[in-house]
């Protein structure tokens, strides 16, 4: 099989609004977490979130295209945009008919949706509905609008699987160009679900933290006191490429693709497997693809999401599949700071990994306060402050409401 590489990366996120503001605010330990803006949250359960702040849409698009998207597609292109010029590609350097997207959204565009239909109830009951409506909110429709952008008229659709969905991307994009079918595929995946809707779902099933009196500490992975999850929005996108295609081209590559998987865990609608089965599976297999040992492994981006149930699963998952390497490698989970973007979550968090090669350091797990009796304190879970550390290979999980798990495994180019 081809090789795959990453040649481009592009981020927008809570805690910032490019690569290099991702980086250093990585590095830093920053929460974006904060009181809504988007709308009066007064009356929530849970009355913040890590919202993207000062973003402006005219970086990729007109106004008038802005109009005709939900914002979860303007988070995407914005971000293409970006990992395309951190790629040096231009869409005449590659074959349009071997060049494509797979792009993940778990929800699509909520706000659209919402939108319409208090539109509608406060009105005549006369049902008018914007003709944006459809294209505004479906899932697939950010693929869509990137490929009509550069011209990729290669492979082209979502994959929505929750919280794992563009891991989900990035496996599908990494086995597309594995087998020849493409030469380039932008992979990643978009989120903008800080609406009414979403805090209000996410809050009836209690999965958000209501720690309202300090947003900042909120999102608390494997600290005894978490609480729930913190709502995020945001996007990332990374330019996958045959190796030999990026080499003839002079690419500057960022980290290998070595190896993805995905599983089930068959169990239940939203709890985990509790003793982490479904993670423990993909990981192993994910090693398998990629064809290296548990030992390999220097750095685990964990789901590690700040829910009681899901951080003790994974927890148990880790040390399953690497038994005591489990205590040398570093773990950390950078949903402390940028909360949790549901389906971008694995593209910001492979850029994350990528970030953590290229820099030498660990993002840490911030808020940490009290150690939890069910965790295993050998564990190296990077708490409150990076770490300077060599990264050779790093291995980013995802697992999504409905068992779905992902995990991508990354490895520093050597020729």
């Amino acid at each position: 099989m081809r090789r795959v590489v990453v040649t481009g990366i592009g981020a927008l996120t809570p805690i910032g609004n490019s690569v290099p503001a991702l980086d250093e605010a990585l590095r830093a330990g920053k929460s974006g977490a904060a009181p809504i803006t988007h709308f009066d949250a007064s009356q929530f359960k849970t009355r913040f979130a890590c919202e993207v702040k000062g973003f402006d849409p005219e970086v990729a698009m007109d106004k008038k295209e802005a109009r005709r998207m939900d914002l979860f597609s303007q988070y995407g292109l914005v971000t293409v945009a970006e990992a395309m010029a951190s790629a040096g590609l231009e869409p005449q350097q590659v074959d349009p008919d071997r060049a494509g997207v797979i792009w993940g959204s778990g929800i699509g565009g909520l706000m659209s949706l919402e939108q319409e239909i208090e539109s509608y109830a406060q009105g005549t009951g006369i049902p008018r509905y914007s003709p944006f409506l459809i294209p505004r909110m479906i899932s697939d429709i950010v693929a869509g609008h990137i490929s009509i952008q550069y011209g990729f008229r290669g492979v082209n659709y979502a994959t929505v699987s929750a919280c794992a969905s563009s891991n989900h991307a990035i496996i599908a994009a990494m086995d597309a160009i594995r087998i020849g079918r493409a030469d380039v595929i932008i992979a990643g995946g978009s989120e903008a679900a800080v609406t009414h809707a979403g805090l209000g779902g996410f809050n009836a099933m209690k999965a958000l933290s209501e720690r309202n009196d300090d947003p900042s500490t909120a999102s608390r992975p494997f600290d005894r006191d978490r609480d729930g999850f913190v709502l995020g929005e945001g996007a990332g996108a990374l330019i996958l490429e045959d190796l030999d295609h990026a080499r003839r081209r002079g690419a500057t590559i960022l980290a290998e693709v070595a190896g993805g998987a995905m599983t089930a865990d068959a169990h239940h609608m939203t709890a985990p497997h509790p003793e982490g089965l479904g993670a423990r599976n993909v990981m192993n297999e994910t090693l398998r693809d990629a064809g290296l040992n548990a030992q390999d492994v220097d750095y685990v981006n964990v789901h590690g999401t700040s829910t009681p149930l899901g951080d003790i699963a994974e927890v148990k998952a880790l040390q399953q599949v690497f038994g005591d390497h489990a205590y040398r490698l570093h773990i950390s989970s950078t949903k402390s700071m940028t909360g949790h973007l549901l389906g971008a979550a694995g593209a910001v968090e492979a850029i994350a990994c990528i970030l953590a090669m290229k820099g030498g350091y660990i993002p840490p797990t911030i808020n940490h306060f009290t150690d939890d009796p069910e965790i295993d304190p050998r564990l190296r879970l990077t708490f409150n402050q990076a770490v300077d550390h060599k990264v050779r290979v790093a291995l980013s999980n995802t697992f999504g409401f409905g068992g779905h798990n992902a995990s991508v495994l990354f490895k520093q180019f050597e020729g």
